[in-house]
């Protein structure tokens, strides 16, 4: 696929940060670390990626918005658009030594997101896509699995943490969902599980609690590999609302029937 120059530069910055991330994953023993809240770590490496990213993005872009989970929120002087990032997905994964965890960006224009890139660096694998012109993993193009039962469908989804407040509703899901399918699994990284939904590892995905940063890049992801997100609450903006549904066509009513029971 011939991105546009946006998207280039998008892939430059997630390589770029992919790289200094790999470094200290290999160190990752030696890693500064210190609490941010219950369960959520932020490091030394999260915070050297979210400032390569902003330095490559906004100096190719300087007008353009910012909003990242490590570095806030900045208003461009070019309001329609926006860049919404998170230099570390999936950074307790990280810290705990497991390669599972990616450098997510994406391009929001008048509040819709155009295009995104989701580096999973520590196995080189790159999803990205732009509005109308698909999903792609590296050189091979995406499409969301064709599972029709939902018993025969793998799930992900995400579970909260260090006393959380949605504990309950996230149990209530399992609960419903289990018995109804063929797995479901909880990786760690809500951008990769989105990324997995739109090249077929995953049949759907579901989580409540999420941050914009998480799931902005993914869910252009899906929807150019032929999925359908949805807010779990119907109507609302999922990217807004932080609790989202994500699956092929073929069992997306199924599926979010079962979790808005």
């Amino acid at each position: 696929m011939q991105g546009s120059a946006n998207l280039n530069l998008m892939i430059k910055a997630a390589r770029m940060a992919g790289r200094s991330l790999v470094k200290d994953f290999r160190e990752v023993e030696n890693l500064q670390v210190s609490m941010k809240g219950a369960g959520d770590f932020v490091s030394r490496a999260d915070l050297a990626a979210d400032a390569i990213i902003k330095e490559e993005l906004l100096g190719g872009r300087p007008n353009y918005g910012w909003l990242a989970e490590e570095s806030g929120s900045e208003v461009g002087k070019d309001p329609t658009r926006r860049w919404i990032v998170d230099p570390l997905d999936g950074t307790t994964n990280f810290l705990h030594g497991l390669p599972h965890w990616a450098v997510s960006i994406a391009l929001e224009f008048k509040g819709e997101i155009v295009s995104a890139v989701i580096y999973d660096a520590a196995k080189d694998e790159l999803f990205f896509a732009e509005k109308g012109q698909g999903a792609w993993l590296n050189d091979t193009r995406l499409r969301v699995s064709g599972r029709k039962r939902v018993i025969e469908a793998l799930f992900a989804t995400g579970l909260p943490f260090g006393g959380r407040s949605d504990l309950p509703e996230s149990l209530q899901d399992i609960a419903r969902v289990l018995p109804a399918c063929s797995g479901v699994r909880r990786m760690g990284a809500a951008a990769l599980d989105l990324a997995y939904v739109a090249a077929g590892r995953f049949d759907g995905f579901w989580e409540r609690g999420l941050h914009s940063w998480d799931i902005a890049a993914g869910l252009l992801i899906v929807k150019e590999a032929g999925g359908l997100v949805e807010a779990l609450s119907p109507g609302n903006d999922p990217l807004a609302d932080g609790a989202l549904i994500a699956a092929n066509a073929k069992i997306f009513e199924k599926f979010a029937g079962i979790l808005r029971t």
